[in-house]
């Protein structure tokens, strides 16, 4: 691996800089290579993988179809790479782009270990400066930005974290060295998608567990397996048909939505849809369900009599059953986490249920956690307590546009973009995974992709053109937030407090809705990128 962080390497001036070399990051690089432009991605962390790299938390795994995750791009790439599971697991899926990297030479042009503290665009110049945390200032005509909607993590809101005496750690921060959790006694606060995956795997061999859970979540089984040998030859047979399904579905995910309503069947019709889906594996339970359930109340409430009458049969002890049912929202109103026996889990006699909406976290004291009622001391404690989500990355940096203007104050009420690939006040800054995009609501990869092929198309149309420096029209901008926030209101997710509304409890700055996804489709977002592509780049200045 090269690590490069050399005065030469890092202080000089290319084509385009990238931030973060996850999945995105890793992509666009590859294409802008391909055009003959000087590229420098900057990286945090020791090497490539972003979230995949960062979040090594026991249980960690897809929750799409690992045969739908991968890169698309390259036919010899698809053929040599072979999962070893329908939904891969976070080693699985760092060695894949370990592989990638290697493949394709990409790690000659990234930086590692290194974060960019702040960029600055040079208005005279048309240039952007960006400076690292190590002092070291480089410039580029385009800035782009592959920081991931959840690679910012949060702790939680709660007096005396500092105190505690044991090993602490956050999901989103996990030691690359394992941790073992035999005969230890272990707290979780959190039960949200990573809290589920990370307490089903904990509980095989934990000493004692103590569960803390604000919010229960409706939790759907992942139904995961390895790939045998006649299925991985019909996997790679079939790429190009996989591919195209997910091009067509709402998340670029394979599961695409029932065209039917809830109410279009009968009661017991529908219960068994319903059955169907939960014993399915993957995503298909939320993407692939009645077409109304995420958007009718009357069809949610369904589908939440269905899920807690499951759980109700898989954890024994019905007072614990009751608590993990949700009451303040509805089925896939929240991002929908993947279970592997996890309801099982409560039927141990090693593992205690917290419910925090009748007993509060006090504080965190040297020994453990102090609640309203008792005091729990701990070997371990885990927060899987969340990101500060979509934005949170982008806030990290200090981002000035042509105006001097921070991005984090024109954001403060809310993001506003175009497409949510550029911000009006920054030329020449890109951003391929962030609010109001459909790569932050999606099959990552098969939205970035798009998103890095229609990013690369606009550089090589103004390099033919000879065109220095693209900004999208405050009009434009205006039109794009508009339509995404009125396509939100369609959805019922738009009345719950979510990651997917910009709430997180645990900070002061994210304590009011505003919505950061974008709710209208993969397809349609698309349609539209494409549509103002061929309009000459409608609603972009182009100088």
């Amino acid at each position: 691996m090269q690590d490069r962080t050399s005065d030469q390497e890092i202080g000089s001036q290319f084509d385009v800089i990238i931030i973060g070399a996850g999945i995105s990051g890793m992509y666009q690089l590859y294409r802008l290579r391909k055009l003959g432009l000087t590229v420098r991605v900057f990286e945090t962390g020791k090497d490539v993988g972003g979230t995949w790299y960062w979040n090594r938390y026991p249980g960690a795994r897809f929750d799409s179809e690992s045969y739908s995750y991968g890169y698309s791009f390259s036919k010899e790439l698809l053929q040599e790479w072979e999962w070893k599971e329908h939904f891969s697991a976070q080693p699985e899926t760092l060695r894949y782009l370990n592989y990638v990297a290697d493949k394709f030479e990409l790690r000659k042009d990234i930086v590692f270990n290194t974060r960019v503290k702040s960029a600055n665009y040079e208005k005279v110049q048309n240039l952007w400066l960006v400076t690292s945390d190590k002092g070291h200032t480089s410039s580029a005509r385009f800035l782009i930005t592959a920081v991931g909607p959840i690679s910012a993590p949060t702790l939680p809101n709660i007096e005396g974290l500092a105190s505690y005496q044991g090993d602490a750690y956050h999901t989103g921060n996990w030691p690359h060295g394992p941790v073992d959790f035999r005969n230890k006694r272990v707290g979780i606060i959190g039960t949200g998608a990573t809290g589920v995956q990370v307490i089903q795997e904990v509980a095989k061999t934990v000493g004692h567990l103590t569960v803390f859970q604000r919010s229960p979540n409706y939790c759907a089984p992942l139904v995961n397996s390895p790939i045998d040998e006649s299925t991985q030859k019909k996997i790679k047979a079939s790429y190009a048909e996989i591919f195209q399904k997910c091009s067509e579905t709402h998340g670029g995910f394979l599961h695409k939505a029932d065209p039917r309503s809830a109410f279009d069947v009968t009661s017991e019709e529908r219960q068994a849809f319903y059955e169907k889906l939960y014993a399915e594996p993957g995503f298909g339970i939320w993407m692939g369900n009645f077409r109304d359930v995420l958007v009718d109340k009357r069809a949610n409430d369904t589908m939440n009599e269905f899920m807690a009458r499951k759980t109700r049969e898989r954890v024994i002890d019905p007072e614990i059953a009751e608590t993990l049912i949700p009451t303040d929202h509805g089925f896939g109103t929240r991002r929908i986490p993947m279970e592997t026996n996890y309801y099982e889990v409560f039927n141990q006699d090693n593992v205690q249920l917290v419910d925090l909406n009748e007993e509060p976290i006090r504080s965190i004291t040297p020994l453990g956690v102090l609640t309203e009622a008792d005091e729990y001391e701990f070997d371990i404690i885990i927060y899987a307590t969340g990101f500060d989500a979509v934005t949170g990355s982008f806030d990290k940096i200090e981002i000035r546009g042509e105006d001097g203007r921070r991005l984090k104050d024109k954001w403060s009420d809310g993001p506003k973009t175009y497409l949510g690939l550029q911000s009006a006040g920054f030329p020449n800054m890109l951003t391929l995974v962030g609010p109001h995009n459909a790569a932050t609501f999606c099959n990552i990869p098969r939205c970035i992709e798009q998103n890095v092929d229609w990013v690369t198309d606009l550089i090589l149309f103004m390099r033919d053109q000879n065109l220095v420096k693209v900004v999208a029209s405050e009009a434009a901008e205006e039109e794009w937030t508009e339509h995404v926030l009125e396509t939100a209101e369609k959805m019922l997710f738009s009345k719950v407090d979510s990651w997917f509304m910009g709430m997180n409890k645990n900070l002061p700055h994210k304590r009011k809705r505003r919505f950061l996804l974008y709710a209208g489709g993969s397809p349609a977002y698309r349609e539209r990128c494409n549509e103002i592509a061929a309009d000459n780049y409608r609603g972009f200045q182009l100088e």
